[in-house]
């Protein structure tokens, strides 16, 4: 059912009365949906815990609960200053393979505006730092993967706006990015921060190209998430097998987001792009 601009305290009833529902959907998935690239979002809110302690070393551990192929971060350096990246990074490459995209950031930071964009297998092909318009300093990082030698992921990463006016101005920065509805494979993740769904989303404009959506799924706040303020959405219909909210009880009290997985299937692009070109020649 499409959920038309609710209230926040009608979809917060709506999330409460269909957790269970999700819960049992994101089981039955992932006993079905458990092949293809892993890919995360996960805003980690500087390392600061539900229980408002500093602990870097829990965040390592939840990424290595979900052991992605390909995860973006949100907020793992500090916000001013010189933006000192919070996370040992060699560490998490030691524990679980995940090696950071390069970029020229300025200062000791991990990533660009918060936003740190890693990967275990592949070759970096291109990569940009997009600084986002608005009142709060937002950015996103857009990288071009190969992931087996053969296909070219294209990954946005972004953290957009508290602000509805600056998400709406950041979501046409996103579609600039957008050259064509038939270009390369395309991911945007990461912290949109629009908890409403429809007519009155800030992201209403993104539908043009990445079309229908899974089910947008809760991620906030952790220890009960009501808002679904983490996307993953793909330009390419089928690509995404499964999508779920990573909750365990690691994850309740490390950060106030739960981190967002999905599995990516480049192969099902592939069969649709063959399909199309074979419709096209009869």
């Amino acid at each position: 059912m499409h959920r038309i601009g609710r209230s926040l305290p009608a979809s917060m009833l709506l999330s409460l009365r269909d957790r269970r529902m999700q819960k049992a959907n994101a089981a039955a998935l992932k006993t079905t949906a458990t092949t293809g690239t892993l890919v995360a979002s996960y805003n980690v809110h500087k390392c600061i815990g539900v229980d408002r302690k500093f602990d870097p070393e829990r965040i390592i551990r939840v990424i290595r609960e979900i052991d992605p192929d390909v995860i973006a971060l949100q907020e793992a350096d500090n916000r001013f200053g010189d933006r000192d990246g919070l996370l040992d990074l060699p560490r998490l490459e030691r524990e679980t393979g995940l090696v950071p995209v390069p970029i020229s950031a300025t200062g000791k930071g991990h990533g660009w505006h918060g936003n740190v964009l890693l990967f275990k297998k592949g070759v970096v092909r291109d990569v940009h730092q997009i600084k986002l318009p608005g009142l709060e300093p937002r950015g996103a990082v857009v990288a071009e993967i190969d992931l087996d030698g053969s296909r070219t992921l294209r990954i946005i990463a972004a953290h957009l706006g508290l602000l509805r006016r600056s998400r709406s101005q950041q979501a046409r920065v996103v579609l600039d990015l957008m050259n064509s509805p038939d270009e390369r494979p395309t991911l945007l993740l990461g912290d949109l921060n629009e908890w409403r769904l429809g007519n009155r989303s800030a992201l209403n404009t993104l539908h043009a190209t990445f079309g229908p959506q899974p089910p947008a799924v809760p991620t906030f706040p952790s220890n009960l998430p009501l808002l679904a303020l983490d996307r993953i959405m793909a330009n390419r219909h089928g690509m995404i097998a499964a999508i779920n909210a990573h909750d365990t009880p690691l994850s309740r009290v490390a950060s106030d987001h739960l981190p967002l997985t999905a599995f990516v299937r480049l192969e099902r692009v592939d069969d649709d792009a063959l399909m199309s070109s074979a419709s096209q020649s009869v």
